[in-house]
């Protein structure tokens, strides 16, 4: 049964059930799910029916949901031409796509269950996730193509093509790809911006119908929140990974200014730490061993030719602060991560080193697995200082970004 057959002639009035159904659907696709739900309410309060109750949980509510639709379309089907009305053709119709369409949102919730569940391992792989996410919509899409129901389709398809341009900005983020990485957040930017000017401009309507009076602020959902602050957060990590390359395209002032209004902001972060504990450097370290693609800091054209580094420049640091890396260290600093790669790459363990022919400290922790975090003290420093511990902490579980991961968790306020 194709959409339009499920179709009157244009010049033919909409009956009142279709309306509703219209009128229902392009509230959805607007995220207006408070407005839907109160319509909904109203229109069934004639008949004695209402919504589930909050208890219910969410996959309650779609199996429940799913075998509605599939008792209306095994009616539907059972009908035949002679007695079957142009309503009756439309819901059998719609229900068979929306038991397609619930079917990609419960997917979808156990696809936001899963990266809830990463938030407590060691690394995250994001490029498994986008992969996941692509099979879901590959298998779904063109399943819910009625005229009717695509603002339901948009609105779906806008939640993922986000969801996996962030994924993909993390998965490229950590294998230091400038170009990609910058491409992907770019594209969820703007996609995230035209969602929000939906929320705006509901904000508009409702101050006009009613006169300017004070009303309660519209919030956006909390999906989209949640990929807001992802947003924020890989933006933050994104322009920490780049900072050298991003630094050449404007002055040091300003520069900083744009660093301080990322949340966190990662090098302000790691500047007051030096100046309180008197901190001789603070690297982050890439380990770019077996990669043929290393060209160094920012964009480079694909087909220029750069040799592959050897050495101790296989190591490079990305960020070193608050000056150049300090090269008498890093052959010290070289030998601790090969030492300690079991604990590093398996552990959430800060690894602590003195050496007394230097007399320097060295604190080391991986947030991702290619990357170390490492703090040089010109003087002994006790392996147990928590200030030293709970910063790498810190700092390491923030760039691993599993806080807004964790942020999905049911009930968190993230």
């Amino acid at each position: 049964m194709s959409g339009s057959e499920a179709q009157l002639p244009a010049s033919a009035p909409v009956p009142q059930e279709q309306a509703v159904l219209e009128t229902f659907f392009s509230q959805l696709g607007v995220f207006s799910h408070d407005r839907a739900k109160d319509y909904v309410e109203r229109e069934k309060e004639s008949s004695g029916q209402s919504f589930f109750s909050r208890k219910d949980s969410i996959r309650n509510i779609y199996t429940s949901i799913q075998n509605e639709l599939r008792k209306l379309v095994a009616v539907g089907k059972g009908l035949t031409a002679s007695n079957s009305s142009h309503l009756d053709v439309l819901l059998c119709h719609l229900s068979e796509q929306l038991c397609d369409f619930i079917q990609a949102r419960m997917e979808i919730a156990e696809f936001y269950e899963k990266i809830y569940s990463l938030s407590t391992q060691k690394s995250i792989h994001s490029m498994e996730l986008v992969d996941t996410l692509e099979s879901i919509v590959r298998k779904y899409s063109s399943r819910f193509h009625h005229p009717i129901l695509s603002p339901l389709e948009s609105c779906f398809q806008l939640e993922v093509d986000v969801l996996s341009q962030l994924l993909k900005a993390q998965a490229e983020i950590s294998e230091w790809r400038f170009l990609p990485s910058l491409l992907n957040l770019h594209g969820a930017h703007s996609k995230l911006q035209s969602w929000g000017q939906m929320f705006e401009k509901q904000r508009e309507t409702r101050k006009h119908l009613f006169g300017g009076q004070t009303q309660k602020a519209l919030q956006p959902p909390h999906l989209f929140q949640w990929l807001a602050r992802l947003k924020n957060a890989l933006l933050a990590k994104f322009s920490f990974y780049f900072h050298e390359a991003l630094s050449r395209q404007t002055t040091p002032s300003e520069m900083k200014a744009l660093t301080t209004k990322t949340n966190p902001d990662y090098c302000g972060k790691i500047s007051s730490f030096i100046r309180k504990y008197d901190a001789q450097n603070v690297s982050l370290i890439f380990d770019n061993r077996g990669s043929e693609t290393f060209q160094g800091h920012g964009y480079h054209h694909p087909h220029s030719y750069r040799e592959a580094p050897k050495g101790v420049d296989q190591y490079p640091a990305v960020v070193s602060l608050p000056s150049d890396r300090p090269l008498i260290h890093w052959p010290n600093v070289i030998m601790i991560m090969t030492d300690s790669a079991m604990e590093l790459n398996t552990l959430e363990k800060v690894v602590h080193f003195y050496d007394d022919k230097v007399q320097s400290t060295y604190f080391l922790t991986r947030p991702e697995p290619q990357f170390t975090l490492v703090v040089i003290f010109d003087s002994r420093k006790s392996e147990k200082d928590s200030h030293f511990l709970s910063f790498l902490n810190e700092l390491s579980s923030s760039l691993k970004n599993s806080k807004p991961f964790a942020g999905l968790k049911p009930g968190s306020k993230g």
